[in-house]
């Protein structure tokens, strides 16, 4: 693409004093007019260029440009660099790598892998995950909607939405849109959609960017208490953070935070198995009991 084709020009006069175009263009297997016809729209966009004909011309940037130079040092095209890499962890392409070809091209003291920061957006379900963020990618940049197979707590339904981000947080991606059935914006999570359609055209709304805070999507609507025993230390740290519980005289420790769903309480202790006791809220003392009780009688002989 010219933009891309662009940037990598960029790229490169800034960190180089003077290339020819026939550099450039073997670099991006273009002819030469194309590389100056490139030049002219970089000039256009208020890059001062200069060319030069004879034995040592070439195309450089204006001497008193150069300062820009210092905008990306060598760390920051490093970092620039590892994020593109990380697209490409889930983009089941090679789309970014090939950018940061073109955003490292010229220099030379830049490593091809900077490898001690390795970032994969993908997961387990990679497979299954990578084509919707593809088909759901595409549906926003061409303005199309989407529908598609959703499984939630409350049940499954069908779902046309108007897509406009897709955002990878809390460990997974989801997709923020314009939901047809309830008529305002929504989030979904991209590993609870089945069946996903890209369909007809749609004139794109103004869109509030989401409220991902905790207290929006996880609201802390229980607040739970529970005696959790030494050895799973490691999992309050884990899933909670060391300020999330104290440890007692007998060693336990002292566990409390907030909770959202009133079953995800209880198979969160639960989990523990004899390793955890729930002390508040003390109604759901019996819930966790009931449910112990069915499992018992799901597994013991008759």
């Amino acid at each position: 693409m010219k933009l891309d084709r662009m940037i990598g020009i960029l790229s490169i006069l800034l960190q180089q004093d003077r290339v020819t175009a026939a550099s450039l263009a073997e670099k991006f297997e273009v002819s030469r007019r194309t590389i100056y016809r490139d030049i002219e729209s970089l000039c256009m966009a208020g890059i001062p260029m200069v060319t030069e004909q004879g034995q040592n011309g070439g195309v450089s940037i204006m001497d008193g440009y150069k300062i820009d130079r210092t905008l990306l040092s060598r760390s920051d095209m490093q970092a620039v660099l590892t994020g593109l890499r990380s697209l490409d962890s889930v983009s089941g392409t090679n789309r970014y790598a090939q950018l940061m070809e073109k955003l490292s091209a010229g220099v030379s003291d830049l490593p091809a892998e900077n490898t001690h920061i390795l970032i994969d957006l993908a997961s387990w379900y990679k497979d299954s995950l990578t084509p919707k963020i593809e088909l759901i990618h595409e549906a926003i940049f061409s303005g199309r909607k989407v529908s598609f197979l959703y499984f939630a707590p409350k049940g499954e339904s069908m779902r046309s939405i108007e897509p406009y981000s897709l955002i990878f947080q809390w460990s997974n991606w989801y997709v923020w849109g314009w939901c047809d059935s309830r008529k305002d914006f929504r989030l979904f999570k991209l590993r609870r959609m089945l069946d996903v359609r890209t369909g007809a055209l749609f004139e794109k709304r103004t869109a509030p960017a989401p409220d991902l805070s905790q207290e929006r999507v996880f609201p802390h609507i229980y607040q739970v208490k529970a005696k959790i025993a030494p050895q799973f230390r490691w999992r309050l740290i884990e899933e909670y953070g060391p300020e999330s519980f104290t440890v007692q005289p007998d060693g336990s420790l002292l566990f409390s935070f907030g909770f959202t769903d009133k079953q995800n309480i209880i198979s969160w202790i639960v989990s523990f198995g004899d390793g955890a006791q729930l002390l508040e809220p003390a109604g759901l003392r019996q819930d966790v009991a009931l449910f112990a009780r069915k499992i018992l009688e799901k597994y013991s002989e008759s």
